[in-house]
């Protein structure tokens, strides 16, 4: 049976009673609590006008009162005026990316690794047997950071590179469905650190593509892409206009302690206020998780919001924390996906693209076919052994997916009876960009042009410039094509004599805009060893790889006079990695540009520690912190515990080497005791810092 709606009576108005203060909260209250109970538990009580009216009048007393109005009253969440750009802020947590998984012999390999791993980190005495899961949708949208200080939305950010995002705060704050203030009654802690997924559901989707066509102007690919780019909107008004929705799937952090499981973790979630994900389920058996995933797949097409997969997630805290992260994702949660949305079309042409490497990749040029709400026009064939082996040719009618619902893709060949095809596809002897020869190495064909081939050279200055290298603000695709296309960039050294003059004449620039980019470039001359190396494009070398060389080496000097033995002696380096390390730094046109950024002041911060035995004394040790800190800050202190070798984590076990008791700790101090794990004080964990 509905309830009755519990708003304010007519006899309640402002006129019959004099403390307005108290009808304002009263009117914020009931406000909030009819936003809880429409976003939060889908159970509205009251129709849209009557809402419409308890926010008028909110607003009426708030203008007559400008005195009354609060950062978190409900007709605060637009009105900042527009921003000059988005501010870079750190997370309070680095906020992972999940490892994909396709198939269900994936998914029981997922549980085998899990049980195998937990046994051997926890010993016998745990019964991982009795390992339970989380399930839920994954959502197809943009993750934030969500923070609320003393039960008030105070930050929010875009998850960026994993560790810097973007202060999306005012942006935020429009969206309905997220909570300005929590529960109090539910008793949320005082400081709360949540992630979430940004959204907008289908009908809305389809409705804002209609009115923007309407108008003329070009629809939306597919809602991600609407969702991402009404979030990153400089002006909070143009945000406020987009249907955007929000569900929080995470507790990053928190003060006080933290929920058991994953469960309860989204139970509290849900009860101090915020959205969380409706459909899901604790499954008991990996056979149940496998069972979810199918009666999601299959009504898929009937949410009312896209998803690509279920999210499978260990339910125990304490047991995620025992099999940790690796270096972008944890272990003990994946992605389950569903499999690719498949559409019929036809190959009008087969191009070949080259890329950075110098890979020659062939494409198909598609006839215009939607896919899952993208309209996708060509589409990756990988290399010349897949043509030949799916006999893809000019004029065929195929299938084509978008693998892991991203990446265009051709899945087979439609066999017409009758048709007339077109000759074998050959790839080229020469590159279609420079002319160079083409060379073949495996299943591959590389241009061995190098950066004299200008696709080569372009790509190599994008990647250079991107975020996880250098990080050149300014400089993207446009602008590094007009660069290498008049001959003003031949290496990437040649990035830095640019000059204002030379960039002026150049499309879309004017004079603040070539001091900007000119500014960004300098701004790069200081840059670590992990970021350099990554922004060298060494083949096979990406962020991870990098932060090992540079931990392992500690300088470029040091790597570039290392030989393929000395790569291969290093943990995770195998033949094929340390065969493309020779080879690169043995390239003498590598090394004179090299030694043309350091002339040209490129300064290369060498890694804090190298990785030997006495130089990082805390390898293989785990530290457990319990308590406040006086002279370190959570985060400065696990960096400390990480540059010198050692392993941070949020639970006790036996294999804990170290715990760390601050001021005012909880009860890992009695379960350290219990379990005979060395305790130690701030100012023994600064002496053994020193010690180093």
């Amino acid at each position: 049976m509905t309830h009755q709606p519990r708003h304010l009576t007519d006899s309640q108005t402002p006129q019959s009673r004099p403390d307005v203060q108290t009808r304002v909260d009263a009117l914020r209250n009931e406000i909030r609590r009819h936003d809880y109970l429409y976003y939060v538990k889908n159970r509205p009580e009251i129709s849209d006008q009557e809402y419409d009216r308890l926010f008028r009048e909110l607003t009426d007393l708030e203008t007559a009162h400008p005195d009354l109005i609060t950062p978190d009253s409900p007709t605060q969440r637009v009105g900042a005026p527009p921003l000059a750009e988005l501010k870079k802020t750190q997370h309070v947590r680095p906020m992972l990316s999940l490892d994909s998984v396709a198939g269900m012999e994936d998914v029981l390999a997922f549980d085998k690794r899990v049980r195998r791993e937990l046994g051997r980190e926890l010993g016998q005495e745990m019964d991982t047997a009795a390992i339970h899961y989380t399930v839920e949708p994954k959502y197809d949208g943009l993750s934030v950071e969500l923070i609320y200080e003393n039960g008030i939305f105070t930050r929010g950010a875009t998850r960026g590179d994993g560790t810097i995002g973007e202060d999306v705060t005012v942006n935020l704050r429009t969206l309905r469905s997220l909570p300005l203030q929590l529960q109090a009654d539910a008793d949320p802690p005082s400081r709360l650190v949540a992630r979430a997924e940004v959204y907008m559901r289908l009908d809305d989707f389809q409705a804002l593509n209609r009115r923007i066509t309407e108008r003329g102007e070009e629809a939306f690919a597919n809602p991600r892409n609407a969702a991402s780019g009404a979030l990153r909107q400089l002006d909070s008004r143009i945000t406020a206009e987009r249907p955007l929705v929000i569900t929080c799937y995470e507790i990053m952090a928190q003060s006080g302690t933290l929920p058991p499981t994953h469960w309860e973790e989204l139970e509290c979630l849900s009860r101090w206020g915020l959205p969380v994900p409706l459909h899901r389920r604790r499954c008991a058996r990996i056979e149940e998780v496998i069972a979810f995933h199918a009666e999601t797949e299959a009504v898929r097409d009937q949410l009312p919001f896209e998803i690509d997969g279920v999210v499978v997630k260990i339910d125990r805290r304490d047991w995620q924390e025992a099999l940790g992260e690796k270096s972008r994702s944890p272990r003990w949660a994946i992605a389950y996906k569903f499999t690719p949305r498949k559409e019929i079309t036809q190959v009008q042409d087969i191009v070949v693209s080259v890329g950075r490497t110098g890979t020659l990749t062939p494409l198909a040029l598609l006839k215009p076919v939607d896919v899952g709400g993208v309209t996708i026009s060509r589409a990756t064939l990988h290399n010349a052994d897949e043509v030949a082996r799916k006999d893809i040719r000019v004029g065929d009618t195929v299938r084509v997916e978008r693998a892991g619902d991203v990446i265009p893709a051709i899945a087979e060949r439609v066999i017409i009876p009758g048709e007339q095809r077109a000759a074998p596809f050959r790839m080229p002897d020469r590159c279609p960009v420079c002319g160079s020869a083409v060379a073949r190495e495996g299943a591959y064909y590389y241009c061995s042009g190098q950066t004299a081939c200008p696709a080569q050279l372009k790509g190599e200055l994008e990647h250079f410039a991107s975020k996880g290298a250098l990080n050149i603000d300014g400089l993207g695709k446009k602008t590094v094509a007009q660069l290498v296309e008049k001959g003003m960039v031949r290496d990437l050294a040649d990035l830095y004599t640019l000059t204002k003059e030379q960039l002026l004449p150049l499309e879309g620039f004017a004079d603040r805009s070539a001091s900007l980019l000119l500014e960004a470039i300098d701004r790069s001359k200081q840059v670590s060893l992990e970021r350099f190396l990554v922004g060298l494009g060494i083949r096979q070398v990406g962020q991870h790889i990098a932060r090992v060389l540079a931990r392992r080496f500690g300088t470029l000097d040091a790597i570039i006079a290392a030989d393929r033995d000395t790569f291969e002696s290093v943990h995770e380096i195998g033949p094929e990695i340390a065969a493309s390390l020779e080879s690169f730094f043995r390239e003498e046109r590598n090394r004179q540009v090299i030694e043309r950024l350091r002339a040209l002041g490129l300064q290369i911060t060498a890694a804090a520690q190298r990785e030997s035995q006495g130089q990082r004394p805390f390898e293989g040790k785990t530290f457990v912190f319990t308590g406040g800190l006086k002279g370190f800050s959570r985060e400065e202190a696990r960096r400390r515990v990480e540059q010198l070798g050692g392993r941070v984590a949020s639970s006790l076990s036996k294999q804990t080497d170290y715990v760390v008791a601050g001021m005012d700790p909880g009860s890992k101090l009695d379960q350290a005791k219990r379990l005979g794990v060395t305790v130690v004080t701030e100012e023994e964990f600064g002496s053994l810092l020193n010690q180093t």
